[in-house]
C-alpha cells in the first residue's frame, strides 16, 4: 500500500525542475529566432515597402487624374515618387541589417568623384527630364521629332522619353539626347498649314486648273476658312508647273485631308482633262557615215 505513492513520488519531477528546462528552451530557441529575424527582418522590409511603394505610386495616379492634372506632369510626379519612395525602403532594410546609416553617408562622401562619374549619364537624363516636364516642351500624345526620331509621346520618364511610330514601333530615347538637338512639335499649336504640290504639263489651262483646285477646297469641311487657303503656281520647271494648294487644318484632320486631297484632286483633273506632269526628255538621234570622205 505503501509502494505506489513512493513510486509517483519518485517519478513526478519537482517543479523547480519543470520551470527550469522550460527557461532553458525558451532561451535556446531565442538564440536560434534571434539571427533568424535579424536575416529575415530586412527581407521583409523589402518586400512589404515594395508592395506599399506601388499601392502609394497608384494612389497618387489616382488623385492627379482625379484633380485633372496634365498627363505628363502626373506620369512624371509619380515615377520620381516611386523611386525615392523605393530608395527610402532600401535604406531601412540596410540599416535594419545592422549597417549604420553614418557609414553609408561617410562611404558615399568619400567616394563622391567615382560615384558622380559613374552617375553621370543617369543624373543627366534624370536633369533633363525634370527640365522637359517643367519648360514643357511637349506632352504626352504630342507627335514630336526629337533625337533623329519622329513618334507620338507615350511616356516621359525621368530618364527617357517614350515614343511610339506611326507604323507602333516603340523609340525609348534618353532625356538628355532629346534635349541636346532641335525639338518639333507637330502638336504645338492647334492648327497646321497642308502644302500640297501638283505638277502639271505647259500646256494645260491653268486657271481652270486653279478653279478645281480652289473648288475642291471649298467643298472640304476641314478646310479652315481662315487663315484662307491659298492656291498659286509655286514653280515653273522643266516638265511641270507646279501649282501649290496650302490649306489650314485642324490637328486631328492632317493626315486625313492630306489624303482625301490627293485623290480627291486627281480624280477631278482626269474628268477635266488635267494630266498631272511627269519629267521626260526627248532624245533625237542622228546617223552620220563613218567612211572616210571619198570612199563609197
Amino acid at each position: 500500500m505503501h509502494g505506489l505513492p513512493f513510486l509517483l513520488a519518485q517519478a513526478t519531477p519537482p517543479a523547480g525542475a519543470t520551470e527550469t528546462s522550460l527557461l532553458e528552451l525558451f532561451h535556446k530557441a531565442e538564440g536560434w529566432l534571434a539571427p533568424l529575424m535579424a536575416l529575415l527582418a530586412p527581407i521583409l522590409i523589402v518586400l512589404i515597402g515594395i508592395w506599399l511603394v506601388g499601392h502609394i505610386t497608384r494612389l497618387l495616379k489616382q488623385i492627379f487624374l482625379q484633380r485633372k492634372v496634365d498627363t505628363t506632369l502626373s506620369v512624371f510626379l509619380a515615377n520620381l515618387s516611386y523611386w525615392l519612395l523605393l530608395l527610402l525602403v532600401i535604406v531601412t532594410a540596410v540599416q535594419q541589417a545592422g549597417v549604420p546609416i553614418t557609414s553609408i553617408v561617410a562611404v558615399i562622401g568619400a567616394s563622391t568623384l567615382a560615384i558622380g562619374l559613374a552617375l553621370q549619364g543617369f543624373l543627366t537624363n534624370f536633369a533633363a527630364g525634370v527640365i522637359i516636364v517643367l519648360f514643357r516642351y511637349f506632352r504626352v500624345g504630342d507627335y514630336i521629332e526629337a533625337g533623329g526620331k519622329a513618334g507620338t509621346v507615350e511616356q516621359i520618364s525621368i530618364l527617357e522619353t517614350h515614343l511610339v511610330t506611326p507604323d507602333n514601333r516603340k523609340v525609348i530615347i534618353p532625356n538628355s539626347k532629346v534635349i541636346g538637338d532641335a525639338i518639333v512639335n507637330y502638336n504645338a499649336n492647334p492648327t497646321r498649314r497642308l502644302d500640297l504640290v501638283f505638277g502639271v504639263a505647259y500646256q494645260t489651262d491653268l486657271r481652270r486648273a486653279k478653279e478645281i483646285l480652289v473648288a475642291v477646297l471649298g467643298e472640304d469641311p476641314r478646310v479652315l476658312a481662315n487663315p484662307a487657303p491659298l492656291v498659286a503656281v509655286g514653280n515653273l520647271g522643266e516638265s511641270t508647273v507646279d501649282l501649290l494648294a496650302r490649306p489650314w487644318v485642324k490637328n486631328d484632320d492632317y493626315s486625313s485631308l492630306q489624303y482625301a486631297l490627293l485623290e480627291t484632286v486627281k480624280l477631278r483633273f482626269d474628268a477635266a482633262g488635267i494630266s498631272l506632269a511627269f519629267p521626260q526628255r526627248d532624245v533625237h538621234i542622228y546617223h552620220e557615215n563613218s567612211a572616210p570622205p571619198g570612199k563609197p
